[in-house]
């Protein structure tokens, strides 16, 4: 009853400023009470009666139009999607980086097949960036964070840094190796992680709003490799986690790219090149989702 009261007052007193006001000049006041907003606008309708005025009434806040920023930032994006490779490997010509157990084939292609369900990518950008290059239809895209990848084998291999090779008659091996072990695994892996600075130029055919419309990314990512390790689970040996120097790159270049559907982020990433230094042949690519503001 009081606010109907007070609404009523405040029209009251519109009418009897529109009363006083000269004929001559055009005024606009406006009144606040609480989240009502009261416009009257002083400007006289030749149709209507001299001294009339209009009142508008506005319920809830005023929106202003916002500027788009020149540079924007998004922080703490993750993606969540599968890591695999394209094995272009000379099986033949891998040299003593594969130990042969006796009595057995030869390391191949199939033993480094993947569980592509569960060799998972995540990454965690710190942030990423946009700078608007084109009334913010064209812009920079740039960040920083961590590329997170799993590869999770078929087959019982397993990696060693350095030593003596179970199976090529004690001799002495100075450099890393990969062998088929005698027992089976319940989970085995490698996992390689990243950090990563990714460059795109970025195309947007909604600027004002970052959940509607097409976005689409493309360019290239660099990473540093700053951990390697093999991960494994048996009955027999538990659970054995290896870090070591597996010759893989400690470099990696790919080409990225992002799609935005509304608010749907896709991403994909591709190595042209291995991420083993010297033996395998091995070219990296991920696939996913990506969980961001833009």
């Amino acid at each position: 009853m009081k606010q109907l009261i007070t609404f009523l007052a405040a029209l009251i007193f519109c009418s009897a400023a529109g009363a006083q006001t000269d004929s001559t000049k055009n005024s606009k006041d406006t009144i606040r009470i609480g989240g009502i907003v009261i416009i009257k606008n002083g400007k006289k309708d030749k149709e209507k009666s001299k001294g009339s005025s209009e009142v508008n009434i506005t319920m809830g806040r005023e929106h202003k139009s916002k500027k788009n920023s020149n540079i924007s930032t998004n922080w703490w994006i993750v993606d969540l999607g599968f890591s695999n490779y394209d094995d272009k490997t000379n099986y033949a010509n891998a040299g003593s980086y594969l130990v042969s157990r006796p009595g057995y084939p030869a390391l191949n292609k199939n033993d480094f097949k993947l569980n592509a369900g569960k060799s998972i990518n995540v990454n965690i950008w710190f942030f990423m960036q946009r700078l608007n290059v084109v009334k913010h239809y064209v812009n920079l895209q740039y960040g920083l964070g961590l590329e997170l990848n799993n590869y999770r084998y078929k087959s019982g291999i397993s990696y060693k840094e350095n030593g003596t090779a179970p199976y090529s008659g004690g001799t002495q091996t100075n450099a890393p190796f990969i062998f088929r072990d005698s027992i089976s695994f319940s989970k085995n892996k490698l996992a390689a992680d990243y950090l990563t600075v990714p460059l795109m130029l970025n195309f947007r055919t909604n600027p004002d709003s970052h959940k509607k419309g097409i976005s689409l990314s493309a360019g290239v990512s660099a990473g540093y490799l700053y951990s390697q390790r093999n991960k494994q689970r048996s009955p027999e040996r538990g659970k054995d986690r290896n870090k070591g120097d597996y010759d893989l790159n400690r470099f990696k270049l790919s080409y990225v790219a992002e799609l935005g559907l509304g608010p749907v982020r896709l991403y994909g990433s591709y190595s042209p090149k291995s991420f083993y230094d010297h033996s395998l042949d091995m070219r990296p690519y991920n696939v996913g989702l990506r969980f961001s503001n833009w």
